[in-house]
């Protein structure tokens, strides 16, 4: 016998616990972007630039930020939000992706290194660790919160 209750699997307000955590990074990631355009928040703001290694604006005075690297987080935050909107499997995709993507971002970074020219997105060490770290965190969250969409779909 089942029951049919409202909060079965994680399920809260008509989205699933994945959902609200996909749309949480995804807002806090847009935030982040957003966060990189606001003197004061941005430190040295203007030391700003496009793009590399030659953009010296500091979000909250440690994380190195330039124009493209912002323009990333909105687009990735954004994108997570409206992909954990649309369902499940959406969310999970979003977090597993974008997760990927960070871990990628990540590797580059520290082989490239923070002064050399192809560190296009302006990312410091402190960047790059962090972006790892939120890599491995979204995956897991993915994987993890993702284990009932099966069972949901039938």
């Amino acid at each position: 016998m089942t029951t049919a209750s409202p909060h079965a699997h994680g399920v809260h307000f008509g989205r699933t616990d994945l959902q609200n955590i996909g749309m949480g990074v995804g807002i806090l990631i847009a935030l982040v972007g957003l966060l990189g355009f606001i003197p004061g928040i941005t430190t040295r703001y203007g030391e700003l630039q496009f793009f590399g290694p030659n953009s010296h604006a500091m979000l909250l005075g440690v994380f190195q930020v330039s124009l493209v690297l912002n323009i990333v987080q909105l687009l990735v935050g954004g994108t997570g939000w409206a992909m954990s909107r649309s369902g499940g499997h959406g969310a999970r995709n979003s977090l597993m992706g974008f997760g990927a993507l960070y871990i990628l971002f990540s590797v580059y970074g520290l082989s490239v290194g923070v002064d050399s020219a192809a560190n296009f997105l302006s990312l410091n060490t402190l960047d790059n660790w962090t972006f790892m770290v939120l890599g491995i965190l979204m995956i897991a969250a993915g994987w993890m919160f993702s284990r009932h969409l099966a069972d949901d779909a039938g």
